[in-house]
């Protein structure tokens, strides 16, 4: 995987009109540890997020700082609360104007994202919420 900068993935995503996918993490952080050693290889699953979103890694400690959309300047640190990424990892979807279409924390795996990826890839997202999609997959 490349994750790029917060700032890179944003002039990316602008000239490629996919979405961002931001991967909230921290140093040390066991949960994300078992995600990169346990889904991320799935060569399947990575060829689908290289081909559908442009990767982004946010370090929810760091000071390093950004520029959102609107052109408001923050830290990684600080761009991690306003996602709630207090517990890693945090896996968020975003438009390019840095509308949120989904989140989601913890250990995900690889039928996991490919659930998310059929919901924002394949656009469900503009019809109905992430619960309602869930429900319709899983009814008896």
């Amino acid at each position: 995987y490349v994750f790029l900068s917060y700032d890179d993935g944003l002039r990316q995503v602008r000239q490629q009109q996919k979405t961002l996918f931001v991967y909230f993490g921290r140093h040390g952080c066991g949960w994300c540890e078992r995600v990169n050693r346990e889904t991320f290889p799935n060569a399947g699953l990575r060829d689908k997020l290289i081909a559908h979103y442009v990767l982004v890694y946010v370090d929810s400690e760091s000071g390093r700082r950004l520029t959102l959309p609107s052109g408001e300047r923050i830290t990684e640190m600080e761009l991690g609360v306003r996602f709630k990424a207090f517990a890693t990892p945090v896996f968020a979807w975003l438009e390019p104007d840095g509308r949120t279409i989904l989140k989601v924390s913890g250990v995900q795996t690889v039928k996991d994202f490919d659930e998310y990826d059929r919901f924002v890839h394949g656009g469900i997202y503009r019809t109905k919420s992430f619960q309602q999609f869930m429900a319709d997959e899983h009814k008896p």
